[in-house]
């Protein structure tokens, strides 16, 4: 482990290292290994760290079969590099999973409901919990121990110790390996074997806000954040709240209620605007009857309109109409046409057999049930057209 400087020191943002071996995998992305590092591997539900080596920028940091290996975006020429590690990501990942440790170790203290599993995103921390149900009330003390716990100042100490001194200490999880083990600890707290990167003191992990939380098959999902990223949060939704106010001409203390009176509106509103569409669809339907005073067949050509508007202006018009009459409906629609037929029930014809025997003059695709069919395709041929073909039909 003397090559891992991140383990002698979690604060280390710079080093010196000479190249052990410099190539290219498979890909033809260049990587390194160096005889010592302070880079963070991805491992334990921890992110990599990013940076510099010389010139060259680090890209992906992976540990494979215990050797360390610096992806980089371009090759370096010399044997010993200066390696700089991007701090503010450290830091970010050091203030994550050292809060992840309090958050999860004080669902254990208050509900018992143990950590499963732990992700650290770009933006988000989630851990699972062995649970299917969780309560606000138990979230909000869970919260408040958590933040409790970090003003407090507790130290978090870290200790490499053999399978048999395992039995010292009363952890919170079942270790996943019998060598190597490193526990992170806060006394009389928090005893974890974890091989990720942790501040020296719960006060540098700042604050915890849990954001959510829900089930995900036989498990709960909390999302949460920690230090830097908790200030991000109420910062992004300060400003939204912000703009929101502005918008409906509210207080952030009234934000809920002036909200829920817009939608109560709008709702009312939509219901108006859905029994005014309907009306005009019965006057529309009423206007082709009156273009159609002759005969059984009732035919309109219509331009940009959708097919839902034609289904219910057939069913109107054939509702107003006796039950042996048919109609033919059908729409440009730029370079497409779709079409309508539908006709009583007490009418001999099939609607659907007939808009089958059109469909193939315009490549087309539907189809439906005897007394109401659908259908469209390419505007090889006008509306009209389909209107006269479909006659033909209807006459044979």
């Amino acid at each position: 482990m003397n090559h891992k400087l991140f383990y002698q020191d979690a604060y280390l943002q710079s080093f010196q290292a000479n190249i052990v071996r410099q190539d290219q995998d498979n890909n033809g992305n260049w990587y390194v290994l160096l005889s010592q590092t302070a880079f963070y591997p991805t491992g334990g539900g921890q992110p990599f760290d990013t940076g510099t080596l010389n010139h060259a920028r680090v890209i992906n940091v992976e540990e494979i079969d215990g050797e360390i290996y610096h992806y980089i975006d371009r090759k370096i020429e010399d044997l010993l590099v200066e390696g700089r590690v991007e701090w503010e990501r450290r830091f970010d990942h050091m203030q994550q999973h050292a809060g992840q440790h309090i958050l999860s170790a004080a669902f254990v203290e208050l509900t018992g409901y143990e950590t499963v599993s732990f992700h650290l995103g770009s933006e988000l921390l989630t851990i699972d919990l062995n649970t299917t149900e969780l309560t606000q009330q138990e979230l909000e003390k869970v919260e408040f121990l958590a933040n409790e716990i970090i003003l407090e100042n507790r130290t978090i100490q870290t200790k490499w110790v053999t399978k048999n001194e395992v039995a010292q200490y009363p952890l919170r999880k079942q270790l996943s390996v019998t060598e190597n083990i490193r526990l992170v600890i806060i006394p009389d707290f928090d005893y974890n074997g974890c091989g990720g990167t942790h501040p020296s003191s719960t006060g540098q992990v700042s604050s915890i806000k849990i954001l959510d939380w829900e089930r995900q098959k036989e498990k709960v999902r909390v999302y949460f954040v920690c230090g830097a990223r908790v200030r991000k949060q109420l910062q992004q939704k300060h400003s939204v709240l912000k703009e929101v106010g502005k918008l409906v001409s509210s207080s952030e203390q009234l934000m809920v209620e002036t909200v829920q009176k817009l939608l109560s509106r709008n709702g009312e509103q939509d219901k108006t605007i859905s029994e005014l569409r309907e009306q005009l669809l019965l006057f529309e339907a009423q206007k082709v009857l009156q273009g159609n005073l002759e005969g059984s067949i009732i035919t309109h050509l219509f331009h940009n309109r959708s097919i839902q508007e034609l289904q219910k202006l057939a069913r109107h018009i054939i509702a107003s109409t006796n039950e042996e009459n048919i109609v033919l409906l059908v729409t440009e629609n730029e370079d497409l046409v779709q079409m309508v037929f539908a006709c009583g029930s007490d009418s001999s014809f099939n609607m659907n057999s007939l808009m089958k025997e059109v469909l193939p003059i315009i490549q087309g695709k539907g189809g439906g049930s005897p007394v109401l069919a659908q259908g469209g395709g390419k505007k090889i041929v006008s509306g009209k057209e389909i209107i006269q073909q479909a006659l033909k039909v209807i006459s044979k």
